[in-house]
C-alpha cells in the first residue's frame, strides 16, 4: 500500500481541508447549499495544480527520468541503511512547474553561473542548467554523497549535465571556499535547512558572492502555509516566516513572493543601496550610482533606438544587423540584394528583434533618400546609421581604369557621403545621431601582396570624411565615428586562388588569425550606444595588430 500523500503546499493543505470539511458536511447533514459551496472551493484549488502542469512546457526525457526515479525510490530504507545522514521525503523534490519556473528565471536574467545550496536528487540543478549557455555553470551544494552518486548518472545522459558541478559536504563551508577565491554567481538557489537560510542569505551578500544585480531565489518560503498562520508552532515554518520578515527589512534588496507550490521568494539586489554603516564611508556620484543610475552595461543597451545598416544582407554588415538587434534598437536591413535583405530580416526576427528590409544602392542619391524617407515613416526617426555597404577591385596601379576608380568611390566614398548627409540631417534636426562608417586598415597601411590602389584610397576617404563631420556635427549631438576592420574571414577568402595570398596575410598579423565578422560586433554596439557620447571622429581600429608590424 503506498503511504498516504502528505499536503506539501498551501493550496495542497487548503485541498485537504475543504475535503475533511465537505465530507463533515454531507455526514453531518448541513444544508444541500453549504456542501455545493464548499465542493466549488475544492474544485478551484484541487484544479489549480492540475492545470498549471498541463499548461507548463513539457520537461525533458532526462527530468523525467530523474522525478520517476526520485518518487520510485524507497528513501526511508536509504537512512535505514546508514546511506544519507537524515531522513528525505520524496516530497522534497523541485517538481514539474517549479523546474521550469528556474529554468524561466534563468532566461530571463541571462544568467551565466549559477549556485545551489541544497541539491536533493538534481531536479532543480538539471532544469536550471537546461537553461543555462553553453558556456554556463551550476556549482551545486549537497551535504549528502549519496545523493550526488544518486544524481550523476541522470545528468550524464542530459546536454546539459557537463554544466553541473556538485560539491558534498557543509554548505557553508563551500561558500567561504568560493568567496576566498574571489567567485561571484548570476543567480543563487537556496533550498537547504531552513535554520540557516538567514546565515546563507547574509553571507552571500556581505561576500559578493552575488554579482550586480543579480537574484537570489529562495524555495519553501510559504511552507504549507505555515509562515503566516498565527497558530503555527512548526520549526521549519517559524525559521521561514522569519526569514521572510528579515528580508523584507533588509534595504539591500527588493523581494517578491511568488505563491508557486510551496512559495518561491525573488530577491533582488538593490545597485548602489546604502546602509547607515556604509554611507559616510563611499563617494556617492555617477561612478559609484552609474551616469543617470545606469550601470555600464545597461548603458550599452539599445533599447528604442532605431538603426539601419547598409550592406546588411551579409559579412560584416549582417553581423552590425545582428549586434545592433540584441542591443534592443530597430533595425533596418539595407542591402542591393532584396533576397539576402529579407533573409537577415527573418534571421532578427527570430530572435525577436523588430527589423524591416530595405532595398537600395547607395551610390544614388535618390536611392538613400527614400531609404531614411522610408525608415523615418515607418519608425518615426533615425537614431543610429551604420554605412557599411562597399566594393572590392584589385588591379595594378597603372592599369587601374577609370571605370574601376569610379565604381569603388561611387559606393565607398560617395556612398557613404549620401548616406551620412540623408541620415545626418534627420539626426541635427533631433539634436541626437550615431554615425558609424565602415572603413578599412587599408586606410592606415597598404596592405599587400594584393593591388588595391581605388579601394585603399577611398578607404582613406571615409576615415577623413568621418573626422571632418564627426568635428562639424559634435555640438549638435550627433557622433561621428569609423570602424577599420583588418582583413575578414569569409568564405571567398577560402578559394583555391586566394590561399597563397591567406598564407601571407597570417604571417604579418601579430593576432596569429583572420578577423571574424564577430570580432567587430562589440566595437558597433559601442559606437552606437550612449557610453561613447564623448567619442567623436575617431578611427577605431580591430586588425590584430596587423598595422603595428
Amino acid at each position: 500500500m503506498p503511504a498516504e500523500k502528505v499536503p506539501d503546499t498551501p493550496v495542497e493543505v487548503l485541498v485537504d481541508i475543504l475535503t475533511k470539511a465537505k465530507e463533515f458536511a454531507v455526514n453531518g447533514n448541513v444544508p444541500e447549499e453549504l456542501t455545493i459551496q464548499l465542493q466549488k472551493a475544492l474544485d478551484i484549488a484541487s484544479g489549480l495544480d492540475d492545470y498549471l502542469e498541463k499548461m507548463t512546457t513539457q520537461e525533458s526525457e532526462p527530468l523525467a527520468e530523474l522525478y520517476k526515479k526520485t518518487i520510485s525510490h524507497d528513501w526511508d530504507q536509504v537512512h535505514k541503511e546508514g546511506k544519507t545522514m537524515f531522513r528525505l521525503p520524496k516530497e522534497c523534490i523541485t517538481g514539474h512547474v517549479e523546474g521550469q519556473t528556474l529554468k524561466m528565471l534563468i532566461h530571463m536574467s541571462q544568467a551565466k553561473r549559477v549556485l545551489e545550496i541544497g541539491m536533493f536528487t538534481g531536479y532543480g540543478a538539471l532544469s536550471m542548467a537546461e537553461g543555462l549557455p553553453e558556456d554556463g555553470c551550476l556549482i551545486a551544494c549537497e551535504l549528502e554523497p549519496y545523493l550526488k552518486d544518486f544524481a550523476q548518472p541522470i545528468f550524464n545522459k542530459s546536454p546539459h549535465g557537463r554544466k553541473i558541478t556538485v560539491k558534498t559536504g557543509s554548505a557553508m563551508d563551500t561558500l567561504k571556499e568560493l568567496a576566498a577565491a574571489g567567485e561571484q554567481f548570476d543567480m543563487v538557489f537556496i533550498d537547504a535547512d531552513k535554520d540557516n537560510y538567514i546565515n546563507y542569505y547574509n553571507f552571500i551578500l556581505d561576500n559578493s558572492l552575488l554579482r550586480l544585480q543579480g537574484v537570489i531565489c529562495v524555495d519553501n518560503t510559504l511552507f504549507k502555509a505555515k509562515v503566516y498562520l498565527k497558530d503555527a508552532t512548526d520549526s521549519n515554518g517559524l525559521a521561514l516566516r522569519k526569514f521572510n520578515q528579515f528580508v523584507c527589512d533588509d534595504p539591500r534588496v527588493e523581494q517578491v513572493i511568488l505563491p508557486l507550490r510551496d512559495g518561491i521568494s525573488v530577491i533582488r539586489q538593490v545597485s548602489g543601496a546604502l546602509s547607515s554603516k556604509t554611507q559616510n564611508k563611499i563617494t556617492d556620484d555617477e561612478v559609484f550610482r552609474g551616469v543617470k543610475g545606469r550601470p555600464i552595461l545597461d548603458r550599452m543597451r539599445l533599447d528604442g533606438k532605431v538603426a539601419y545598416v547598409t550592406g546588411a544582407g551579409q559579412g560584416i554588415g549582417r553581423a552590425f544587423a545582428h549586434a545592433l538587434g540584441e542591443a534592443g534598437a530597430k533595425v533596418a536591413i539595407v542591402d542591393l540584394d532584396q533576397n539576402k535583405a529579407q533573409a537577415v530580416a527573418e534571421e532578427l526576427h527570430l530572435k525577436g528583434i523588430i527589423s524591416i528590409p530595405i532595398i537600395a544602392d547607395i551610390s544614388k542619391p535618390d536611392d538613400v533618400q527614400s531609404m531614411v524617407d522610408d525608415i523615418v515613416s515607418k519608425w518615426g526617426t533615425v537614431h543610429i546609421a551604420c554605412n557599411n555597404a562597399g566594393i572590392n577591385q584589385n588591379s595594378a596601379s597603372e592599369d587601374t581604369s577609370l571605370e574601376e576608380w569610379d565604381q569603388t568611390f561611387n559606393v565607398n566614398l560617395r556612398g557613404t557621403f549620401l548616406c551620412c548627409q540623408a541620415a545626418g540631417r534627420v539626426m541635427l534636426k533631433q539634436g541626437y545621431g550615431k554615425i558609424i562608417n565602415t572603413a578599412s586598415m587599408a586606410s592606415l597601411i597598404v596592405p599587400h601582396p594584393q593591388k588595391q590602389l581605388s579601394y585603399n584610397t577611398s578607404k582613406a576617404g571615409v576615415v577623413k570624411l568621418t573626422q571632418t563631420l564627426g568635428t562639424e556635427w559634435i555640438d549638435r549631438g550627433v557622433h561621428v565615428n569609423c570602424i577599420s576592420p583588418g582583413i575578414v574571414d569569409t568564405p571567398l577568402i577560402h578559394s583555391e586562388s586566394l590561399r597563397p595570398l591567406v598564407q601571407r596575410w597570417l604571417s604579418d598579423i601579430p593576432a596569429g588569425r583572420l578577423a571574424q565578422v564577430t570580432d567587430l560586433q562589440a566595437a558597433v554596439v559601442y559606437l552606437a550606444c550612449d557610453a561613447s557620447d564623448y567619442m567623436t571622429g575617431h578611427n577605431l581600429v580591430i586588425e590584430g595588430g596587423q598595422s603595428l608590424w
